[in-house]
């Protein structure tokens, strides 16, 4: 039968069954023998079973395994010794002596340890002594492994008798006093370092990533002396400052590993309070400033940074003292720290100022200048390494995630761009971004103005914002190709750049009029393709500031003027929305304009609305092809004119009939019907300049004719049928309100060409529309013949 070769895990496995075995068999005679008051007899046993730990073949975790499997057998022998002292049966006096004649130094000092606990803890010896005793025995391992956990057995052992009295309440000098367990602890400490660092240095150099995993796995061992530290109750702040710190700086300090370092400097960090950190702040930096180069001191003083901040912010505790300059002492350690470490990668030292920021902002909110202060040491650190000041650092690489995480933090933290642009070197650091990363950051800083609603009160804010967002106001020189970008994307933040332009808001009109000048400045540089989401913005801005105007007419004597220059700036606004071939888009902002300007009712009112009219016009005539577009226009114009009292009869004529002229020039003839039926109102409804309307029958029943004759030219019968029913609409509307030109002679004819013609009608969806929509204009005229009271239209000689 082939042997079967067993896997490094199946062999360890098959080790650590074997060891537990032995473990077991051990254990059970152990405990029959202490069962029966065989004392010795059960020694004899449990050194066999402590013999098992003095293997070499076990990985760490294995042995881990096997130790915390021995250790819970040899807690019995403990409680059992214990028990008997206590109880006055002192069988062997001399046990302390004795268990050192064990035949291997494992099983001795494992049994030592575990008999001089119960000495401390039954007083049979002075428990001083004895705790030097055993920390200084344990040295006679110097396997880095079996040490290591030695030391934490002992540890484990004594973490109940260890003594926590200070020098001044000492009533027992043989008990000791918390120095005394102060020395036991960082002996000990010391030495389960000494011993974890030595894993680095044995075996083949191939196997160095694996024994760094192994050193990592056992690196709890070495901490558990730091929280046995921290929680010895009578180690005050004094004590901490003059003997814990530097004792156990000097011992991380002078070890030179990378691994021990970091994970001992955070340890420290972690399980101190924040009390001593505060004290002992430049000791602990400077002593990270002679760290191993390969350690990564920016995570330490990141974790020191955050954990401090977080205590400053606790509504509970007493806050950062007065007298302690913490950010200042960060700065300076951290620039001495730069200073040592000339290699440090970009990344890492702008994720040490991020940290300072965050600090600035969470113990000290209201001082501005500590946050400027970081960004300019950012700013120069960046020109010593000879960083380009445009462009340079690229998007998704390391150093460009930090310091977009670090230009993040004032943004989220401060919630006012206000006070983000009073950093004076903010905006230096964001030119360092390539233009993907620059967008983004201008993204996030608008979305943060916009959920804020941040207004922007002065022509110097917005210029200085809109310098910084210039990624998306205008072409930059680095940009990707336009067919790069996606049109969903770019549309998307246009449209938050036109909902930022209305937060642009002055308290003083005049000031608002610069503003608006400037955002016109820049925006008006973006291209055909954002000046379509931008200008409209800018144009009803300045319709608003022209009512703010009209408001403070009894204050300003020159307000007319100043709407006048507004309307002016809007002229030149939409005009350069008709140069990016857009069309229906300057056409409404036109007729927007006309209509202000006639509710205005300032000096050249009817100047300006006559001069947007006109325009409104020639964008129709000129740039507007599509129909259906058309027939929308024209609408648009003859209802916009429809509301408008600014004019005189001069100005007036020309505009209703020019509208109804543009009415009939339409391509379709359903378009040019509808449209001649709408224009007919202007005639009637139409004001003049006292807002009396105009009322004139004789034109009006001139545009109803011609829509008709139009409508009767139409092939398809349906449309035919339909248009007369709309028209009918029309006539019925003008009867009602008075015009002469329109009686039940008229009304009856209509109504009876469109009886007429109805059965000649297919039946369909579109039939049943049309009928459905006459038979309720009968029902409606019927009920109004029913409820004539002579004191309206006459509907006498109606035909129903």
């Amino acid at each position: 039968m082939p042997n079967h070769q067993l896997s490094p895990q199946e062999e360890q496995e098959k080790l650590l069954e074997e060891a537990n075995n032995v473990v077991k068999l051990q254990s059970f005679q152990m405990k029959r023998c202490l069962d029966k008051g065989k004392l010795m007899d059960a020694l004899k046993h449990a050194s066999t079973m402590l013999s098992e730990l003095r293997t070499s073949l076990l990985s760490p975790r294995s042995y881990y395994e096997l130790f915390m499997s021995v250790s819970n057998q040899i807690k019995h022998l403990e409680l059992y010794l214990t028990d008997e002292y206590l109880k006055g049966r002192k069988e062997e006096q001399n046990l302390y002596e004795l268990v050192q004649y064990a035949g291997n130094i494992i099983p001795r000092l494992y049994l030592l340890v575990t008999v001089g606990v119960v000495f401390i803890k039954t007083k049979e010896l002075a428990r001083k002594e004895i705790l030097r005793d055993l920390v200084e025995m344990c040295r006679g391992v110097q396997h880095p492994l079996r040490g290591l956990f030695l030391r934490n057995y002992l540890l484990q052992c004594t973490r109940d008798v260890l003594p926590d009295v200070s020098e001044e309440n000492c009533t027992d000098p043989d008990g000791g006093t918390v120095r005394d367990s102060v020395d036991f602890i960082l002996l000990n400490f010391a030495e389960m370092n000494k011993l974890w660092v030595r894993m680095q240095h044995q075996g083949h150099s191939r196997d160095r990533e694996k024994r760094e995993q192994e050193r990592r796995e056992l690196r709890v061992l070495v901490g558990t002396n730091l929280v046995r530290l921290s929680q010895l109750e009578s180690i005050d702040c004094d004590k901490y400052v003059t003997i814990v710190l530097p004792n156990v700086l000097e011992q991380v300090v002078s070890c030179r590993d990378a691994i021990a370092q970091e994970y001992l400097m955070e340890c420290v960090i972690q399980v101190f309070p924040d009390e001593f950190h505060l004290q002992t702040l430049n000791a602990f930096l400077r002593g990270c400033a002679e760290l191993h180069e390969h350690v990564n001191v920016k995570s330490i003083i990141i974790v020191l940074i955050e954990r401090l901040a977080q205590y400053a912010m606790r509504e509970d505790g007493p806050g950062i003292p007065g007298d302690l300059q913490l950010f200042d002492i960060f700065s300076q350690q951290i620039s001495q720290i730069l200073t040592a470490r000339p290699n440090m990668p970009p990344e890492d030292v702008v994720s040490l100022q991020t940290a300072l920021i965050n600090l600035a902002i969470k113990c000290y909110p209201k001082e501005y200048g500590f946050v400027d202060k970081v960004l300019e040491t950012t700013d120069n650190i960046f020109n010593k390494i000879n960083l380009d000041h445009h462009s340079s650092i690229e998007s998704q690489t390391p150093v460009c995630k930090e310091l977009m995480r670090m230009m993040k933090l004032p943004i989220d933290n401060y919630n006012n761009v206000l006070t983000v642009m009073r950093l004076e070197h903010f905006a230096a650091l964001f030119d360092y971004f390539d233009f993907p990363s620059r967008k983004l950051l201008s993204s996030y800083l608008i979305n943060n103005i916009l959920e804020n609603a941040t207004l922007i009160p002065t022509q110097e804010d917005v210029e200085s914002l809109l310098n910084m967002v210039a990624p998306l106001v205008a072409d930059q020189s680095d940009q990707p190709p336009d067919d790069e970008v996606d049109p969903e994307d770019f549309a998307e933040e246009q449209t938050m750049m036109g909902r930022l332009i209305h937060l642009f808001q002055s308290d003083s009109a005049d000031q608002q009029y610069l503003i608006l000048n400037t955002s016109r400045k820049h925006f008006g540089n973006g291209g055909p393709k954002r000046i379509r989401y931008t200008l409209p913005p800018i144009v009803f801005e300045a319709y608003h500031l022209a009512f703010r105007y009209k408001q403070l007419a009894d204050e300003d004597d020159k307000w007319d003027k100043k709407c006048s220059k507004i309307f002016q700036f809007c002229h030149q606004t939409i005009s350069a929305l008709i140069k990016g071939e857009f069309a229906e888009l300057p056409l409404r902002l036109f007729l927007q304009g006309a209509l202000t300007a006639s509710q205005m009712g300032f000096e050249e009112s009817e100047t300006v609305a006559y001069e947007f009219m006109s325009q409104a016009f020639s964008i129709f005539e000129d740039e507007i092809s599509d129909s259906k577009a058309q027939l929308s226009s024209i609408t648009l114009i003859s209802a916009t004119l429809n509301q408008m009292s600014c004019f005189g009869d001069d100005n007036h004529e020309p505009l209703k009939t020019q509208s109804a002229l543009a009415a009939s020039k339409l391509l379709k003839k359903p378009d040019q019907c509808r449209a001649l039926a709408l224009s007919s109102h202007l005639f009637w409804s139409g004001k003049n300049k006292k807002g009396v309307e105009l009322r004139d029958g004789k034109r009006v029943m001139e545009c109803l004719k011609k829509s008709l004759k139009i409508g009767s030219q139409c092939m398809d019968v349906s449309v035919q049928i339909q248009l007369f029913v709309e028209i009918l609409n029309h006539y019925i509307y003008f009867f009602e309100k008075g015009n002469d030109q329109i009686n039940s002679q008229v009304l009856n004819q209509l109504i009876g060409k469109i009886r007429e013609d109805m059965p000649n009608l297919e039946a369909n969806d579109e039939t049943d529309m049309i009928n459905k929509h006459f038979r309720n204009i009968i029902e409606y005229l019927r009920n109004k013949m029913e409820q004539s009271k002579g004191d309206g239209p006459s509907y006498e000689g109606l035909v129903l």
